[in-house]
């Protein structure tokens, strides 16, 4: 049993597994939460908070988008979550997570944060990469920076099963370092010379209007941005760096396409043993996935397209090897919003409260 009605559902004693608060409802990140929730048999949403649609019914903030009993719109006030909800996934702009999170954990509410506030196990690198949220702050949460899960569930599944915080990744970061982290894992590339060419569309950007993401600007267009020292690149490191047991500098570069959703990762390695094969390599992604269905690994041969993941919780992964060189290409796609936001913070979600990562998203896309 389930629902999304926030008036019928604060306060039950008799549900399951949770009642959980949308934080920033209204935004991208929020209405694909809201949505993956509305059909989920095991949650329900119990508070919906967002500042600039306080005081407002849903119904007046988003229309196309009804939900039952048409709840209000609530500003993000910690003891009201807490008196409603066992769990609180927070879709704000970077640096307001910092200021909520630790009131809600004081509370007893356990958080899965979509935003970047968390990501990294030093305050001090967040303040150095996202220096312009920082500046407006004062941030004296080093602890919990550093007991924060990073919510990647397929490499990460038993600390968010326990964890009281998790830090969901990245969009880029998802799509890249799934199809990587199994062959840095196991020793089989160079840990020098790895280049990450990453794809997105517009909606990757928020809701909040942005000229680049204007139709005029964005359409009929591909252009590269943060070609050196974005944000993400460090994120992507830092998990790289956990999982092969070394320090690894790598070049990521993304682009914006002229799309709403999706998103597709391109990554190059060396490989160690150049006799290796594309099906050689194959089967390490197929064993490393074989038990996680919100990854699918692709025959070799068979290359993923972004419309084949959307709206899907899944990561879709192949790869070739260019026998001359001995270079590894690995590609994935992933829907954006879904597996690189929403789904897979629902998927941290299941995970602690015990269920199968998988529980009630949807693992096929609406292709075409």
């Amino acid at each position: 049993m389930a629902s999304t009605s926030t008036a019928s559902m604060a306060g039950t004693e008799s549900f399951g597994p949770g009642r959980v608060a949308v934080i920033g409802a209204s935004g991208y990140g929020g209405l694909q939460t809201l949505r993956l929730l509305q059909q989920h048999p095991h949650f329900c949403v119990s508070f919906l908070g967002g500042e600039r649609s306080a005081g407002q019914r849903w119904s007046s903030v988003c229309s196309f988008f009804p939900l039952p009993d048409d709840p209000l719109v609530e500003s993000a006030d910690p003891d009201r979550i807490a008196a409603t909800s066992d769990f609180a996934v927070l879709s704000l702009p970077n640096g307001l997570a910092s200021q909520l999170a630790p009131e809600l954990l004081q509370r007893g509410v356990r958080v899965v944060d979509l935003s970047a506030d968390f990501r990294y196990r030093s305050l001090e690198k967040w303040s150095q990469v996202y220096a312009q949220e920082a500046a407006k702050l004062n941030r004296q949460d080093e602890d919990l920076c550093s007991s924060a899960v990073y919510g990647l569930p397929e490499w990460n599944g038993p600390a968010i099963a326990e964890a009281k915080l998790v830090a969901a990744p990245g969009c880029f970061p998802t799509a890249s370092l799934l199809p990587l982290l199994p062959f840095l894992k196991q020793g089989l590339i160079e840990t020098s010379g790895i280049i990450i060419d990453a794809k997105t569309g517009t909606s990757g950007g928020g809701r909040v209007p942005k000229e680049a993401m204007l139709l005029a600007e964005a359409s009929e267009s591909i252009a590269p941005y943060g070609v050196i020292g974005h944000r993400h690149t460090s994120e992507i490191e830092q998990m790289a760096q956990d999982v092969a047991g070394q320090d690894i500098r790598l070049q990521f570069t993304p682009h914006l396409v002229p799309m709403v959703r999706g998103l597709l990762s391109t990554v190059y390695a060396r490989l160690r043993d150049p006799g290796l094969t594309a099906e050689d390599c194959t089967t390490v992604l197929e064993a490393v996935y074989r038990h996680h269905p919100c990854v699918s690994v692709l025959p070799v041969g068979t290359y993923p397209a972004t419309k084949w993941a959307k709206h899907a919780n899944k990561a879709l992964l192949s790869l070739q090897v260019d026998i001359r060189t001995g270079q590894l290409v690995l590609m994935s796609a992933i829907d954006n919003l879904i597996k690189g936001q929403a789904g897979q913070g629902v998927q941290c979600l299941n995970l602690m409260v015990g269920l199968p990562g998988e529980t009630g998203l949807p693992l096929q896309s609406f292709y075409p």
